[in-house]
């Protein structure tokens, strides 16, 4: 009988550069709710206790800031990025006009 078990991101973030890489890949999609997902997975990597400790939240709130289809203010977002130690940074997109 064959095992099968459900993959999931945060089994495998196991580096600060892995993390980055990964939020860095996240961050290109279109849809926000992909970024947000992959910033679930690295909390979960990390602890979620610990993360909302490290970011001032509480758990319950961070619980909500992840699930999905929410709609996270950028001030939380901005605090859950520094308490995972990443940065946004920001890149002209060429060939593209505003």
């Amino acid at each position: 009988m064959t095992k099968i078990t459900l993959y999931d991101a945060a089994d495998y973030l196991d580096s600060e550069e892995m993390i980055a890489e990964y939020l860095s890949v996240a961050m290109e999609d279109p849809d926000p709710e992909i970024f947000l997902q992959a910033v679930a997975a690295v909390a979960r990597a990390r602890g979620m206790a610990q993360l909302a400790k490290d970011a001032g939240v509480s758990r319950e709130s961070l619980y909500k800031t992840l699930a999905p289809g929410a709609k996270p203010r950028y001030e939380t977002v901005f605090k859950l990025m520094r308490a995972l130690g990443v940065q946004f940074n920001v890149k002209a997109v060429h060939g593209s006009s505003a």
